[in-house]
């Protein structure tokens, strides 16, 4: 007896030390979280010691009539039946800022369907704006509660200054459920951006730029119809990043579109000879193979329509005319060769971005917008079936950074909150890795020195019809 006595102390012993550093663990937790973070650690307090009551409220448990291995085992034949086992799905909870995130299991007619109907209960229980279900995996749901609404909350980016490990995955920010959203740009010929002035799509391609600035695998060259040099503009701390820049002179756009042309045709000459595949995607991008990014902002300035007589109008209508026709080029023949084409503008329909080349771009996001004329341009025209998701309804000052798109594998449209990314920010990046900045035509010709072959010339409009080979 003395023994056991002295077993069951030490046992206790152990279990309240056990409690003590758990509990101590959760405290020093909760004091280092942010003032969001601990609203949310009590929530999913409540959340748990509530959940077997709630669930029998919302319908979310089933009624077992068959007794137990146990109370078949130990029941007796004159004895009554055993009451009713009334089961409840078992939950893990997390909490976040924004909330918490509550993994689920089901029961048999406890499935993702009755917790998708529950979630508007579920979302008043726990507090919350909003409430989502989702699958995750057989016999789980994930159910995102969220108490402050993303949307609504600015948040910033402060960059790294680390190489990214996929330069083709472009983190945009959150939905409305703060869950990350990332758009894979593998094999995307161009993206189109719109959004009215001060919405948010600076900010955004800022992001873009200085998540990608630390790899020499990535090179950047940029458009802005609105000023006329780069220090003028919103792209002067980025400016060190890109190997060419040209402001809104439309015969400087124009040399700079045939240059890119130009590689883009030299790219598709020697790709199968030199990297051995038809698309680059296939190896991925490299320093002396980089991803060239065309960045076109105020897009509608190179497109422009002149109309009228003289001599200056008409060679003006020329210059826009044959810049229309050299970015078609790249949209549609630069994805295999590692050319991605970004064009932003306030507005995307046919007269700011020519349909022929707007439609090529499968990728599009619209910040907020005053029309819904200008929101289908932008998204297509399925964005008035799902007038919730409009960028008309983001004009509100709150909105400013929030933006819309179409996600693969999910139905309808996304809101996604893009942080913000300060100037001192880009300007650190950019200036840390500013030697990284090359011609890609260059590092062409020293992949080209490097792999032995021949430099091809350009015999026709796609190059030349040669086969290279080393000497």
């Amino acid at each position: 007896m003395e023994n056991l006595t002295d077993h069951a102390q030490q046992g206790l012993l152990v279990a309240a030390v056990l409690v003590s550093v758990t509990l101590l663990l959760a405290a020093v937790h909760y004091a280092r979280a942010d003032r969001g973070t601990r609203v949310s650690m009590r929530q999913a307090v409540r959340v748990r010691w509530s959940w077997v009551r709630l669930a029998r409220m919302a319908g979310l448990n089933v009624t077992d009539k068959t007794p137990g291995l146990l109370a078949q085992l130990t029941a007796q034949r004159d004895s009554p039946a055993p009451a009713p086992r009334v089961l409840t799905p078992k939950i893990k909870v997390k909490p976040d800022r924004f909330g918490v995130i509550v993994w689920a299991g089901t029961l048999p007619q406890v499935g993702l369907e009755e917790y998708q109907k529950a979630a508007r209960f579920l979302a008043d229980a726990w507090r919350c704006t909003r409430v989502s279900v989702l699958p995750d995996g057989p016999g789980k749901v994930v159910i995102r509660g969220v108490r402050s609404d993303p949307l609504t909350t600015p948040t910033k980016h402060h960059p790294t200054g680390r190489a990214p490990e996929d330069v083709a995955r472009w983190e945009l920010g959150v939905d409305e459920y703060a869950a990350p959203v990332c758009v894979s740009l593998a094999n995307v010929p161009g993206v189109t951006v719109a959004g009215t002035p001060g919405a948010g799509k600076t900010s955004g391609i800022n992001k873009f730029v200085c998540d990608l600035a630390p790899s020499a695998a990535v090179q950047i060259v940029g458009f802005d119809g609105k000023v006329s040099r780069a220090e003028e503009g919103d792209y002067a701390d980025l400016g060190k990043r890109m190997f060419a820049f040209c402001g809104d002179d439309l015969d400087e756009a124009n040399a700079l579109f045939r240059r890119l042309v130009e590689l883009r045709r030299r790219r598709s000459s020697v790709i199968r000879d030199v990297l051995g595949v038809k698309n680059m995607w296939h190896v991925g991008p490299s320093r002396l193979w980089p991803l060239t990014v065309v960045l076109i902002d105020e897009a509608h300035t190179f497109f422009r329509e002149y109309k009228g007589s003289d001599a200056e109008t008409k060679r003006l209508a020329a210059l826009t005319a044959e810049n229309a026709r050299l970015v078609e080029d790249l949209v549609k023949k630069g994805r295999s060769v590692g050319i991605l084409t970004i064009l932003i503008s306030q507005k995307t329909t046919g007269d700011a971005i020519p349909t022929f080349i707007r439609d090529v771009c499968p990728v599009g996001l619209s910040f907020a917008q005053k029309t819904v004329e200008a929101a289908v341009a932008a998204l297509g025209d399925d964005i008035r079936n799902w007038p919730d998701a409009s960028p008309v309804t983001l004009q509100d000052p709150a909105y400013v950074g929030v933006a819309v798109m179409a996600m693969q594998g999910r139905p309808g449209f996304t809101r996604i909150r893009t942080p913000y990314v300060s100037d001192a920010d880009a300007a650190r990046i950019v200036e840390a890795t500013s030697h990284l900045t090359a011609d890609p035509a260059l590092c062409l010709d020293a992949l080209l020195d490097a792999t032995g072959h021949t430099n091809p010339g350009d015999d026709g409009p796609d190059g030349p019809a040669v086969s290279l080979s080393k000497p």
